[in-house]
């Protein structure tokens, strides 16, 4: 896998669960019609450890999360809240504890799989490499 796997651009393929999951987080419903469907893009730049993760959203929004392997960063949710968050590398899989999620990443056949969990909902977003 390399440990340059992750970098690329990678655009919204699918996704399963997403109202159960939003819901179950809080999700304001303005937010969660923005996201339904989303063609959201996810651009990942990677150096080492180093991870610049940034998602473009349709009509020009953009979340940037930036941060080291195992050294706690500043990151925002998918609602816009602002926390610390320690992300791990496990077993080829970036793992980041969100303040009511957990949120994981990989590379699985060329694709970006991205799985959120809450209180038993899973949610799993698919992103097809774009560049």
């Amino acid at each position: 896998q390399g440990n340059m796997a992750f970098a690329g651009k990678y655009e919204f393929e699918s996704d399963e669960n997403y109202d159960e999951f939003v819901k179950k987080i809080g999700l304001p419903s303005d937010k969660v019609e923005l996201g339904r469907n989303c063609k959201i893009v996810t651009e990942v730049a990677q150096n080492g450890n180093d991870f610049t993760w940034t998602q473009h959203f349709p009509g020009g929004r953009t979340t940037t999360n930036s941060f080291t392997i195992d050294k706690e960063a500043d990151m925002e949710t998918m609602g816009g809240k602002k926390f610390k968050a320690t992300v791990k590398m496990e077993g080829g899989k970036i793992v980041a504890e969100f303040p009511n999620y957990r949120h994981t990443a990989e590379i699985s056949g060329g694709k970006l799989v991205e799985i959120s969990t809450c209180s038993g909902v899973v949610y799993k977003r698919t992103s097809k490499k774009i560049a």
